[in-house]
């Protein structure tokens, strides 16, 4: 009897071959899968950019990655620009179009981030939704459709999110989430040694468009915004290198108030513009700072992907509270922090006891965050 196909949906990789951090997402959940042994296919949709020379390059790039780990894959090319995905919109690569409905029957869909949409959505018979930002997600869908009419499981990243502490809007009527712990590939990822370097670093966007209303107030989600208040670090702490991978045009003067405030300003696309370069970043590190977007006032129990993979690495992280503390064991390799002045501390704990939080990251890694056991998890319902 033929095996089941699960498909792993996602439709933020191929686009944007330089953000090796946005790559690694999905690219440890088809690790996982093809670890457990199901027949999986990464199926990625990308919109085409209205250039065939750089749709063609995207698509060089993505295959090249994903042979390099002997991972199936088929790339949609969606040719209209629109929200509908209907098949005959789009060029397969990778796979025949007959090869693909002939999966179908029986078959899984891990959606990630809502990548997969009707039309093509509603071919699949399991159809899982995987919430890996919980309170945008949460938001919106309690103002639109979402894909909370299309799904028939629906799984989130956001530990505490049955909480009463939590200030999310309540879930559509058909929506019941499930939790999981973010992911991790504790294989592919192992401890290194401390680096040569005390330098504490983080990657992302340092703006953000959108604004989330909370509790009848909305607020700036910017990576900005939201390290205003430690911008203070380097002069507190100035043992450490304080470095940024931070996204944002050239020339923009922000750069220079960063550096002329002690921090280290690279662009993402300089050094971890690859899944293999956004790992020997993490690696390079001693410990990941940054503060939460917005969850740290949602309290929805949420930690990065970016997170885990520090963690995996032996790397530990200090970041904000989202009530994510509570579902870890104490010594999880988390430092949490409020203020300047608790970051402070915490910075000077990471420089004193590094060999023990190293230490405890790597195994709250492996017992919390393992790619393998959560799949499995997912995968059994």
């Amino acid at each position: 009897m033929k095996k089941t196909t699960v498909f792993l949906g996602s439709g933020f990789a191929a686009k944007y071959p330089d953000g090796g951090g946005n790559f690694a997402v999905p690219l440890q959940w088809a690790l996982a899968l093809q670890r457990l042994g199901v027949e999986a296919v990464w199926l990625e949709l990308m919109p085409s950019s209205g250039d065939p020379a750089r749709d063609a390059e995207c698509l060089r790039i993505f295959q090249e990655r994903l042979q390099a780990h002997r991972l199936p894959c088929l790339l949609l090319l969606q040719h209209e620009k629109s929200d509908h995905q209907d098949l005959d919109s789009m060029t397969f690569h990778g796979m025949e179009r007959r090869d693909f409905l002939e999966r179908l029957p029986g078959s899984t869909l891990l959606n990630l981030s809502y990548s997969i949409r009707p039309p093509l959505l509603e071919l699949f018979e399991r159809r899982v939704f995987i919430n890996i930002d919980p309170t945008e997600i949460s938001f919106w869908m309690s103002r639109l459709e979402l894909g909370q009419s299309f799904h028939t499981e629906f799984w989130t990243i956001g530990l505490n999110i049955h909480s009463p502490e939590c200030k999310l809007p309540p879930p559509p009527p058909n929506v019941r989430w499930q939790t999981f712990y973010p992911l991790v590939d504790t294989t592919l990822l192992q401890p290194a040694p401390r680096p040569a370097r005390p330098r504490v670093t983080t990657v992302g966007q340092w703006y953000w468009e959108g604004w989330i209303e909370i509790d009848g107030t909305y607020r700036d989600c910017s990576k900005k915004a939201q390290f205003e208040p430690y911008l203070g670090l380097p002069a507190a702490v100035p043992g450490i290198e304080w470095e940024l991978a931070m996204h944002m045009n050239p020339g923009d003067t922000e750069a220079d108030r960063l550096r002329h405030l002690g921090w280290h300003h690279v662009f993402p696309r300089d050094v971890v513009s690859s899944p293999d370069d956004y790992f020997a970043y993490l690696r390079g590190s001693l410990a990941e700072f940054t503060p939460v977007k917005v969850d740290d006032q949602t309290r929805t129990g949420w930690i990065s992907d970016r997170a885990a993979a520090y963690l995996a690495l032996g790397r530990p992280v200090l970041t904000e509270s989202t009530a994510a503390e509570a579902y870890l064991p104490p010594d999880s390799g988390f430092l949490w922090v409020r203020d300047l002045e608790t970051a402070t501390e915490a910075a000077h704990r990471l420089l004193r006891d590094w060999p023990a939080l190293s230490q405890a990251a790597r195994a709250c890694a492996v017992e919390y965050f393992d790619s393998v056991k959560t799949l499995r998890r997912i995968l059994n319902g």
